[in-house]
């Protein structure tokens, strides 16, 4: 079943509240799914520096492979944040995999950072602290894994870029034809998810030049099944639902923010909604907001 929120905010007086409110969001969808969940929080980020979202396995001491990497870290229980040059990206990678070869990189990029774990998404959000984050804009998934075991490597969000992920509601019917067209392109894949090939395609398409928008105009043309996708880049956010729309899908929109909800309960304690324009996104209809770069 599943259920996806978001949260696009256009006032920066409520940066500060990105990961409070959220948070609040994301619990109230748990029994959409109960099983696994994640979100993703574009927060501050400097010129020329990258941070990469770790997750390692149990015990993991994040402060001393930072020392050996000679990268700054902040600790958020088994997923870590690492800092550094952008430049030194590459070197870093390559170190890790020697290093701690059972670590896993989430996410990449300037803002971004990703986190996922197994159980309720009101616990999962809590352990990592989402409540405190503050960013500009954040998505969220809460998973109920009908079709494969309750892992944390099928839970969403999905990163297969820099500063771009994606959460999806839903089910591909021609994922693994994609999967196979985009690895001749040179994109990878962690797990068999139809959500990460999802991903995926939408890099591809950004790497080729096209803006989001025009991503996932591509999408609805290449990509086929029943989806609601929302989507997050360094500057944008983004919703897309099939032609048929068979998914649940909600939105409000202020002066002060864009929200998405799989129900319009996941909205209902956020502020000023009284005042807000709520809306059923259409079918087969590109959203996108950006904020300036």
């Amino acid at each position: 079943m599943c259920g996806i929120v978001g949260l696009f905010l256009k006032n920066p007086a409520l940066e500060p509240k990105l990961g409070e409110m959220l948070s609040s969001m994301l619990a109230v969808m748990s029994d959409r799914g109960p099983d696994s969940a994640g979100f993703a929080v574009y927060g501050p980020g400097a010129a020329g520096e990258a941070k990469l979202t770790l997750r390692g396995p149990e015990g993991t001491d994040f402060t001393a492979l930072a020392a050996q990497l000679g990268v700054s870290v902040a600790l958020h229980d088994d997923h870590a944040v690492i800092t550094l040059p952008a430049a030194r990206e590459a070197e870093v990678r390559s170190a890790l995999a020697k290093l701690s070869p059972g670590t896993d990189i989430v996410s990449t990029g300037k803002r971004i950072e990703l986190y996922k774990g197994v159980g309720l998404p009101e616990n999962v959000a809590g352990r990592y602290g989402l409540e405190k984050m503050a960013g500009t804009h954040g998505i969220g998934h809460t998973r109920m894994a009908t079709e494969s075991a309750v892992t944390i490597q099928g839970a969403h969000p999905f990163s297969t870029g820099p500063d771009q992920c994606l959460v999806h509601n839903g089910s591909l019917s021609n994922h693994n034809a994609v999967r196979r067209e985009l690895k001749r392109e040179g994109i990878s894949f962690a797990t068999e998810n139809d959500t990460e090939v999802a991903a995926g395609y939408l890099t591809w398409r950004l790497r080729q030049g096209d803006s989001l928008e025009a991503a996932l105009h591509g999408a609805l043309k290449d990509l086929d099944g029943f989806y609601t996708f929302v989507i997050g880049t360094e500057t944008g956010f983004a919703v897309l639902r099939d032609p048929i729309a068979c998914k649940p899908a909600v939105m409000a929109e202020t002066d002060d923010y864009v929200a998405f909800g799989s129900e319009y309960r996941a909205l209902v304690d956020l502020p000023g909604i009284e005042q807000a324009r709520i809306f059923e996104p259409e079918p087969a209809k590109v959203y996108v907001w950006e904020h300036a770069a």
